[in-house]
């Protein structure tokens, strides 16, 4: 199956414009993630989605394959879909372009678990919470899984609620996603949902549409550059590691 990787790099974030070319350690953001997927074993390709010239200019310049897409879309599967509409591929992995310390074992991860499972149309990555604080942040999405490793939801409150204080594992969702081509149309295509829209995240869309989102566990950690004190933290970690 051919799989291609999709860096959505949208300019007019709400919290921080324009970080996707935030400078980190003489890069700017998008290429740590670029370089990071460009490892992965099992891409056959990977190409930045942007909505402004000036990344569409900038991934040019440090080799990346980049298309020009929609400023007006609604979300980064939108755009990753634009992205791919007339590219050969038969699993696409929408790859966050805020993530420049991004595994690229967990991408390779989450192909593997659409390629060797014809039942799997999406799957995304979570990982054990280990730092209690996350629990109670709404920023920090948890996932509750089944025991196939289906999700059976995603909230920004604390789930499930331990009311007797049991020995529960808890998981985070890290916010990457694989689908089928065909899943990945038929998903943009769905209308917006009422938990979606309640909780402020697109893949709950899927599962009250009754399909099932495959959850691959990793331990690797990552972090998103959503305002710019996670810049500051993430360009320490590259000055410390070099």
């Amino acid at each position: 199956m051919r799989a291609v990787g999709v860096i959505p790099a949208r300019w007019a974030s709400t919290r921080f414009e324009g970080k996707v070319l935030a400078d980190i350690a003489g890069k700017p953001m998008i290429q740590h993630v670029w370089e990071r997927t460009s490892q992965c074993q099992h891409l056959d390709d990977v190409l930045i989605a942007t909505d402004h010239e000036q990344v569409l200019k900038a991934a040019e310049a440090f080799g990346a394959k980049a298309v020009l897409t929609r400023v007006d879309h609604p979300s980064g599967s939108d755009r990753v879909a634009e992205a791919v509409k007339n590219i050969d591929a038969d699993i696409v992995v929408n790859i966050q372009g805020d993530e420049p310390l991004i595994s690229p074992q967990v991408i390779d991860d989450l192909v593997l678990a659409i390629s060797q499972d014809k039942d799997v149309i999406m799957a995304t990555v979570i990982k054990q919470i280990t730092d209690a604080t996350d629990i109670s942040n709404p920023n920090v999405v948890k996932a509750v899984i089944d025991d196939r490793g289906n999700a059976l939801y995603f909230s920004r409150s604390p789930i499930p609620y331990n009311r007797d204080q049991q020995d529960i594992t808890y998981y985070k969702h890290l916010g990457l996603y694989a689908y089928t081509k065909d899943f990945l149309f038929q998903f943009i295509s769905l209308p917006s949902s009422a938990l979606e829209k309640a909780e402020r995240l697109e893949q709950l869309r899927v599962l009250e549409a009754g399909y099932s989102i495959r959850t691959v566990i990793t331990d690797q950690e990552t972090i998103g550059v959503d305002t710019k004190e996670d810049l500051t933290k993430v360009q320490g970690i590259f000055k410390t590691n070099g």
